[in-house]
């Protein structure tokens, strides 16, 4: 059975049902890096004042990816059901301008 988005929470169960087996803890990454000329057009837009499409974009993609990710080992375990979700960002050398996105939760089994 595929993980479905109502069984993928930030708290510790999924409400209306019954945790019936912890399976581990389960990780999805996905690395984004910024050009340029994405920069320059962000930093126009926020002297500007607005909002970023390029970089929305990017970091959409980036967290999409990192969830698909988390889920595909969740349901390698044999979860129907990922819990206690937390999602990161964590820039990797500001040098390079790569950033981490970083999605991890708990893979359970439930019932209901």
């Amino acid at each position: 059975m595929a993980i479905t988005p109502d069984r993928i929470t930030t708290i510790d169960h999924v409400p209306g049902t019954q945790t019936v087996q912890s399976l581990g803890v389960v990780v999805g990454e996905a690395v984004i890096g910024s050009n340029i000329v994405r920069d320059f057009l962000s930093g126009i837009t926020d002297v500007l004042g607005g909002r970023s499409g390029a970089v929305q974009k990017s970091f959409r993609a980036a967290r999409s990816a990192a969830m698909e990710d988390m889920v595909e080992a969740a349901e390698a375990l044999g979860a129907n059901a990922v819990v206690g979700v937390d999602l990161d960002y964590e820039v990797l050398g500001e040098k390079n301008g790569m950033v981490l996105v970083s999605i991890s939760g708990t893979a359970v089994r439930v019932a209901g």
